[in-house]
Parts: structure tokens; sequence; C-alpha cells
């Protein structure tokens, strides 16, 4: 299956400390047990950055870099249909436009579920969506 991993996801999953990022690991991990693939956008990659760049720490901006350009990591495109798409979705769910790109994303990038810790997005049934247990 392939995964699309939500901004937080990854944010947790590269943070190093806290109980969020030991169930971002844990299911990270469980994933590549299973044979699942993983994908993000570069609406992912966009809001990834933006703290350490703000933060000037080169270092975890590095991180970010490489998870970014991992060899098992899939960058779906965020095409015209995928605005279209979200244009819809913001419109129906009156979810934030980010969140919205990123449903599209998935379901445009043929995603099989989509990963995140909001559970308002569970509302939307056009993909499966995974609340980080």
């Amino acid at each position: 299956m392939l995964i699309y991993l939500d901004s937080v996801i990854v944010i947790y999953l590269l943070d190093n400390t806290g109980s969020f990022n030991t169930r971002a690991t844990h299911r990270l991990a469980a994933l590549v047990a299973a044979g699942d693939r993983v994908a993000v956008s570069d609406l992912t990659r966009l809001e990834c950055r933006v703290k350490p760049i703000k933060d000037g720490n080169p270092a975890k901006l590095a991180d970010f870099d490489a998870f970014f350009t991992r060899p098992d990591v899939q960058t779906v495109p965020i095409s015209t249909a995928v605005f279209d798409r979200a244009t819809l979705i913001r419109a129906t769910h009156n979810f934030k436009l980010a969140d919205s790109l990123h449903l599209a994303a998935a379901v445009d990038g043929g995603c099989d579920r989509f990963l995140t810790n909001d559970t308002r997005l569970s509302r939307f049934l056009d993909i499966p969506v995974e609340v980080l247990p």
C-alpha cells in the first residue's frame, strides 16, 4: 500500500522527542515491515522546512531534506487537477487549505491511505484516513 504522510507525521518522526515521535516512529516502522511505501507532496516538504529555516537550524533542515530525498519516499505531484479537487474538498468539508491540498494530492496520487493526527480529517471519505494511534 501507498500511505500519504500528513506534514505533522513527518515532523513528529524527525522531532526525536516526546510521545508523538515514539508513536510516529513505531507506526512508520510497522508500515515498512508490512511492505508499505510512503508518499508526500511538495506541500509536505514546504510545511516541514519552514520552522528550521525560521529558527536558523541548518542541522534540522538537513534532516528534513534527507528524508524527502530518500529513495523509499515517493513525492506525488500537486497539479491543476489536485487544486481543483482541493477546492471541492475545502468547499464541501470546510477543511483548511493545506489539509484540502494534502487530501487531494493523496487521492490523485493513488495513495491507499492518509496518515495524520488530525481527527477532523476522518470525515473525508474519498480515502481511508488513519489517525496516528
